[in-house]
């Protein structure tokens, strides 16, 4: 099991509507190969930095899988104008929680 960790920086006038915006793309997300589920959590101490939790059967499943994918680009244009920064990706094994 692989969880992806993606940290997602959003404008602050943004926050509201952000997660409207992801709902609308996430199924894009949902239908991928290996996709096992996912959080999308909002920060407390910095509401901006949103946290996307991803469980995938393997590294492959996300990268190159769905991130080489026409749906990836498509989640990623509905989420881009929210972004304030480069959202950062990490990669961690471990088993369901």
């Amino acid at each position: 099991m692989i969880y992806e960790i993606a940290l997602l920086p959003v404008h602050k006038e943004r926050i509201e509507t952000f997660r409207s915006a992801f709902d609308e793309v996430a199924p894009l997300l949902r239908r991928a190969k290996g996709y096992g589920g996912h959080l999308l959590a909002k920060g407390i101490e910095s509401p901006e930095m949103f946290n996307l939790i991803v469980r995938w059967q393997s590294l492959e499943d996300h990268t190159p899988g769905f991130e080489a994918s026409e749906d990836h680009r498509l989640f990623m244009m509905g989420l881009e104008e929210y972004f304030s920064d480069e959202p950062k990706v990490f990669h961690i094994e471990g088993g369901n929680f």
